[in-house]
């Protein structure tokens, strides 16, 4: 699972009303991950319904699902997995990500060094 980069957070917002950013990639990594929301949830520290939620929100806000969930039987056996258009959405989201950091960091190296260091 990629973790936060540490020096900017991308926000794309795709539509007015659809907004993607770092915490739905590391979600839908998640998932990918573990197979599972509850899993996944539990690895972000999030609550189950919090994720769910906002997975149902991005596969009712693409044109196709990004994820497809499977429902449990008596033994559980329920899971999650990333559609092909969920791993194209975070594929192009981490692309987006890697050249805007190569675009953007020279320029806050720069920042930071005219920044006022606080003290510890």
């Amino acid at each position: 699972m990629v973790k936060h980069n540490k020096d900017f957070h991308l926000r794309i917002h795709v539509t007015p009303s659809l907004s993607f950013g770092p915490g739905k990639a590391q979600l839908l990594e998640a998932v990918h991950k573990t197979g599972s929301i509850s899993a996944a949830a539990r690895a972000m520290r999030m609550s189950y319904r919090r994720a769910w939620l906002l997975l149902d929100e991005l596969n009712s806000q693409f044109a196709k699902p990004v994820i497809r969930k499977s429902k449990g039987g008596k033994g559980g056996g329920g899971g999650a997995e990333l559609t092909t258009e969920g791993q194209a959405v975070l594929k192009l989201y981490r692309a987006v990500e890697r050249k805007t950091a190569a675009g953007l960091l020279p320029a806050l190296k720069k920042l930071r060094k005219l920044a006022k260091v606080p003290r510890r």
